[in-house]
Parts: C-alpha cells; sequence; structure tokens
C-alpha cells in the first residue's frame, strides 16, 4: 500500500520552493485537501484538464481533447494528478526555466528537468518522465533523486509527443524506491514479483573516456570490486543515428524551432538509409551481448553521467552515460549514492536483465540498503 499525502503538503512546498527552483508549468492549487498520492505530469504528455506545451512557446494554451493513456491509469488508481512539469523544447536540447535544485546556478538536466527537481526538492513524491536518450537518469542524477526507466514497452505512450518511437520509454522520479512497484501497479496493473540480486558487475562502456577524472576515480573506488564486464563499441553511435533519423520524421513540422531543435533535425536529416540500417544492427547485436552478461550477473553498475551537474543553464549536459541503455531497452535505475569533487550528486545508474524489472528493483534496494 501507498501512504496517501494530503496534496496541501506538497502545494505547501511548491509555493515556498518554486520561484527559485522553476520546476512547473501549472499548479492545480485547487487539489489542497485532497489525498492520494500525488504525482507531476512531464509537459510531453497529454493532459484534458491542464494545458500541455511540449515545451514549445506556439503551443502554449494547448488544451488536448483527452488525457494519455498514463495520465488516465493513474486518475483510475487515485493519484492526485498535481499539474504539470517543465520540458525542454520537445524533449530534446533547448533547456527549459528549470534550475537544479541543489545550485540554482548549475543545470537540472533534461528533458524531464522539471520532474526530476521537483522530486528532488520535496515538491512531490512521484513525477512522470520520458526518456528517449538520457532525460530520465541524467536529470534524476544531477539533481540527485531516483530516477527509473523501465523496460523498454512497458507502459503505454498513447498521448505522449513522440520523438523516435523505437527509443521512446516512460519511466519516473520518485523519492524512495517504496513508490516503484505502486507505480508499475498504477500505470500498468502490472505487480511485480519479489526478486533477490546478488551477483553485480561493473561496465565502463565505450563511454568512460568521456567521464570526468573524479568520477572515474569515485566508481573505481566504490565499485571496481565488481567483475568488470564489456560491450563492443559503436552503442552510442548506432543511438545516435536511430534518434537522430527518427526524430527528424517525428519533429518534422515543429513549429517556430530553436537553433539547437533545427540542429539536431539537420543531423538525423543527415543520416543515410545504409547508416541507420547499420546502426539498427549493431542495436540487435548488442542486445545480444547484454542478454549473455545477465545469464551470468544480475546487475550492471556504470556511472549515470559524466560528473556532477555543470554550472551554467545554456545546456542540460551530456547524455553520454544513457544513450547505450536506452538504445538496448533495459531498464535502467539512477541511485543517488555517490557525491562529487563539489559535493554534489553522482548518480550511480544501475541495469537490470529486459522483461525482469523486478531484478533491478531488488537490486537497486540491495545497494540503497
Amino acid at each position: 500500500m501507498v501512504r496517501t499525502v494530503n496534496a496541501a503538503e506538497c502545494l505547501d512546498r511548491i509555493a515556498a520552493r518554486d520561484p527559485i527552483v522553476q520546476a512547473w508549468e501549472v499548479v492545480d492549487w485547487s487539489a489542497r485537501g485532497r489525498e492520494g498520492l500525488p504525482v507531476g505530469i512531464k509537459d510531453l504528455i497529454d493532459t484534458a484538464d491542464f494545458p500541455t506545451t511540449y515545451g514549445s512557446a506556439h503551443y502554449r494554451g494547448h488544451r488536448p481533447a483527452r488525457d494519455a493513456a498514463c495520465v488516465a491509469a493513474l486518475r483510475k488508481a487515485g493519484a492526485v494528478i498535481l499539474g504539470k512539469t517543465v520540458t525542454t523544447e520537445f524533449a530534446v536540447f533547448n533547456p527549459g526555466k528549470t534550475r537544479n535544485p541543489r545550485d540554482p546556478a548549475r543545470t537540472p538536466g533534461g528533458s524531464s528537468s522539471g520532474s526530476a527537481a521537483a522530486v528532488a526538492d520535496g515538491m512531490v513524491p512521484a513525477a512522470l518522465g520520458t526518456q528517449t536518450a538520457a532525460s530520465i537518469i541524467r536529470p534524476a542524477a544531477y539533481c540527485g533523486c531516483i530516477g527509473w526507466k523501465p523496460t523498454f514497452g512497458t507502459f503505454a505512450m498513447e498521448g505522449i509527443h513522440p520523438i523516435s518511437p523505437s527509443l521512446d520509454t516512460l519511466g519516473f522520479f520518485v523519492q524512495s524506491l517504496d513508490l516503484v512497484a505502486p507505480l508499475y501497479r498504477m500505470l500498468a496493473g502490472v505487480e511485480l514479483p519479489e526478486a533477490r540480486a546478488t551477483r553485480f558487475a561493473f561496465c565502463k562502456t565505450e563511454a568512460w573516456g568521456g567521464a570526468e577524472s573524479s568520477t572515474q576515480r569515485a566508481f573505481q573506488n566504490y565499485y571496481g570490486r565488481y567483475v568488470e564486464v564489456q560491450l563492443a563499441p559503436g552503442l552510442v553511435d548506432a543511438q545516435i543515428a536511430i534518434m537522430g533519423a527518427e526524430g527528424a520524421v517525428a519533429l518534422r513540422n515543429a513549429p517556430e524551432p530553436s537553433a539547437k531543435l533545427r540542429a539536431f533535425l539537420d543531423a538525423g536529416r543527415a543520416v543515410m538509409p545504409d547508416q541507420l540500417r547499420q546502426a539498427r544492427e549493431r542495436a540487435e547485436q548488442g542486445r545480444r551481448e547484454i542478454e549473455r552478461v545477465f545469464e551470468k550477473f544480475d546487475a550492471v553498475i556504470t556511472p549515470a553521467t559524466t560528473g556532477e551537474a555543470p554550472v551554467g543553464l545554456d545546456s542540460t549536459g551530456d547524455p553520454l552515460f544513457s544513450r547505450i541503455w536506452t538504445l538496448l531497452g533495459n531498464p535502467c535505475v539512477s541511485l543517488p549514492l555517490l557525491k562529487g569533487a563539489a559535493g554534489l550528486p553522482l548518480g550511480v545508474q544501475v541495469i537490470g536483465p529486459r522483461g525482469r524489472d523486478e531484478v533491478l528493483l531488488a537490486a537497486a534496494r540491495s545497494l540503497m540498503s
């Protein structure tokens, strides 16, 4: 059972802190007094009773005809929809207004910036996010909360603006791992069975060279004792090619795109058919490789980001360390277990076997205990 929360507690926190953090696009102040699980909804996700802007000024005031499937499921399960959280423009790279709650001079990450910041700052116990490259794991790591991306295809994507349909994944941010199983029940009617996870591996991946030296040292110190596993290179480039090519199609009619969005679309249109075919083949090879890893191990540990949240608000940071796992479709979680050189959160990314999200949950609990 999920402990019900009086929405007034959340609204009081939002009133006190959101002028600084700016995590919300719209808040349902009339929810005061309602009980249930308060949830924030990323503004990429359709809501019938709140405007949905997709992070674009062109859609300011846009009101969808119906709720997205995930929002409808939450309402049916008794959740309190507290409002819409900030997203980057069409969930790509152009930042929104949100600040990092740990240090307002630093990025909160993206694209699910508002959801991560709101949960990390204690404004709401849970919030929905989406990930196509690193849009759950990275902001969770930067802001210092738990970010959960399930196995690809676990939750319905109906009513969520697409970017790359073969990568887009609905997930969430939570203050406690105790909320993971209830959210699976609410969103998909799925009961996560009990599981154990005792066999951990450490995977630097081809992205390791992009990590800051302090990040490398921290992970070596804490997790270097685990057996190290490797994946063949080429997965990062494959994810970039697929996301770009599919994004150029999904967002081809995006109105008034920013310079960053135009650059993304131009790069996607430049992906040649042979390059896209090879990227898809590399992805399938990678899925077979990681399945062999999970024949011996329950979970894989790797950095969530290259380092702490960067100073500045013009960028959402580097998605490098999540691209591979989004491509492969494995469930993954960012846990706020380490601190970087500046004393800010440094997320630990844990990956589980596809279709066995309960094993990942057991692994996360083991590491958090």
